[in-house]
């Protein structure tokens, strides 16, 4: 059994995927059933999850490459100060494995657009949340998305969690069926890592304990 530390540490973002090995029907309802342990607000469980694989997910991957190559979104909020430090800091090194300059315009279009492939995930899970209830639910869908991420490293699933599927929520919400009451806060594409691909030796630091956390009237 892997200690709780061990998977928070083997943990990260992988975005390349074997395509055509999908996770199996058992392994996936276990993750699911132990994300669905997270704590929320009242208990309210807010958060609604749709998985699709196969032709589904196909078809869902089609549309929105076709929608992104229409339109090119910006994949990343507008971080400053510290944030947009680390946030230039992990896309140079993201390119850097990818061999992609900052001059190679097509390069980059080609990562960008690798989003909406899923980086070849063969499975894809998308997180809604009722629209219009603001930061509590939010927070609630955050803690079910730690723990569904979680669970997959635990069961040796690796992921890439994907706020770039919001720029096309649209898009997603018509194949899935859901109405405007939802709001698509993320997906997340899973599956069996392509440990031959070089943008899966990216790894990304965690800044030192003392930039995050401030301790008042703790003592030692």
């Amino acid at each position: 059994m892997r200690s709780f530390e061990d998977v928070l540490q083997a943990r990260r973002s992988v975005r390349a995927f074997l395509p055509h090995q999908p996770v199996s029907a058992d392994l996936l309802r276990e993750a699911l059933r132990l994300a669905q342990l997270s704590p929320s607000n009242c208990n309210a469980q807010p958060w609604r999850v749709f998985v699709l694989g196969g032709e589904t997910c196909t078809r869902l991957r089609m549309r929105l490459l076709r929608a992104a190559a229409a339109l090119a979104p910006s994949v990343t909020p507008p971080f400053k100060g510290i944030h947009r430090e680390r946030q230039v800091a992990c896309a140079v090194e993201l390119y850097t494995r990818l061999g992609v300059s900052r001059a190679d315009a097509a390069g980059r279009k080609r990562a960008l657009l690798s989003n909406f492939e899923f980086f070849g995930a063969p499975q894809i899970a998308l997180l809604y949340v009722p629209r219009g209830l603001g930061a509590p639910v939010a927070l609630d869908a955050g803690c079910w998305l730690q723990s569904f991420l979680l669970s997959l490293e635990s069961l040796g699933i690796k992921s890439c969690a994907q706020a770039s599927l919001r720029s096309y929520a649209d898009v997603v919400a018509d194949e899935v069926g859901i109405s405007d009451e939802h709001e698509l806060l993320c997906g997340v594409a899973f599956g069996y890592e392509d440990h031959a691909a070089a943008v899966n030796r990216v790894r990304q630091p965690r800044a030192p304990l003392h930039e995050n956390v401030t301790s008042v009237g703790i003592e030692g």
